[in-house]
């Protein structure tokens, strides 16, 4: 018998066999349900337009479901941002999607009784507001819009919402101070400088329509300062979703140089509605958390996903489905 290896008693041996399966039975269950058939079905998932973090988070999302629910069949339909895919999903068009805290509770407001039908699922990550102009422009400040040629996103985006808001904090009038357009994440960036003078808008760090231009272009970001975003929070309701911050210099490096830009943020919310499934969407809440490693490694915001702020749904109440894992998991 070896001396390197010495005999290991039979009652030890089973011992470590016991915990063995303990260990590999726990993280099944955090994987999986044992003993359950996945969900099966057709929904359809909200997203945003093509170079923004909706629709690429739901991609990576879709893979991700495709390995727990193989049954499963997740339709993932585009968008103009947060303002459409609260409606969409309160009035039965689409089943899941993202929005902006601001945005839901601006829908609640206008549409009671709707809006009574929404549920949350999880607090995922938050959103930036980014100001983008030309290298050379004259612009140093939301104030120095007034005259301007402004994009102000899709008419039922989320960013359309905050750059009226902003515009007005800082004394612009949105219809009557700048010449607005309507450009989202897939097209108005390009045109900065060749047809707009500056473009909102808000989305997790890096968007990926505004990384891939910094590769090859140079442009600015105008701060947005904490005394502004104070002002902001006067315009009305649901203002006070957003926090004055800062862009961190990693967001794009080539551009920011190293420096942070003040400006506010707000958080997204994945969100259903109160008559979906509770086994479905507490199958979806598993993966959405378990698969942030897994989709942060391509969308960088999804790594803030996290268990501890996940449950922190307002103005939404959880899901049933969706509070059942969040017990589950609960130390």
């Amino acid at each position: 018998m070896s001396k390197v290896f010495p005999r290991i008693g039979r009652r030890r041996a089973l011992q470590g066999a016991a915990v063995g399966v303990v260990v590999l039975g726990l993280l099944l269950w955090w994987l999986l349900p044992l003993g359950e058939d996945p969900p099966s079905g057709t929904i359809k998932f909200s997203t945003g337009s093509e170079a923004g973090v909706y629709q690429e988070y739901g991609e990576r999302l879709k893979t991700e479901l495709a390995k727990d629910m193989p049954d499963l069949k997740l339709k993932l339909v585009p968008s103009e941002g947060s303002q459409a895919n609260v409606k969409r999903v309160a009035n039965g068009e689409a089943d899941f999607t993202i929005a902006a805290a601001d945005a839901v509770e601006t829908y609640e407001l206008s549409h009671p009784a709707a809006a009574d039908r929404l549920r949350g699922v999880a607090r995922l990550y938050d959103d930036y507001v980014q100001l983008v102009i030309p290298p050379g422009s004259d612009i140093h400040s939301v104030s120095d819009l007034r005259g301007k040629r402004v994009s102000i996103g899709l008419r039922d985006s989320g960013v359309r919402l905050i750059a009226e808001r902003v515009l007005r904090a800082a004394g612009i009038d949105p219809e009557k101070d700048i010449t607005p357009s309507s450009e989202g994440i897939d097209t108005g960036p390009k045109l900065v400088g060749h047809g707009i003078d500056a473009f909102f808008w808000s989305g997790g760090l890096p968007t990926e329509g505004l990384r891939t231009l910094a590769e090859t272009t140079a442009f600015r970001f105008v701060p947005i300062d904490a005394d502004l975003v104070a002002k902001v929070h006067t315009e009305g309701a649901a203002t006070h979703y957003y926090r004055a911050t800062n862009m961190p210099e990693s967001a794009y490096p080539t551009v920011q140089n190293g420096e942070t830009v003040p400006t506010m943020a707000v958080s997204n919310l994945l969100m259903t509605r109160k008559d979906m499934d509770p086994r479905l969407t507490e199958w979806i809440t598993r993966t959405v958390i378990k698969s942030r490693d897994g989709i942060g490694a391509h969308v960088h915001s999804a790594q803030l996903v996290d268990l501890r702020t996940a449950i922190y749904t307002a103005p939404l109440p959880l899901h049933e489905g969706a509070r059942r894992y969040y017990r589950s998991v609960k130390p």
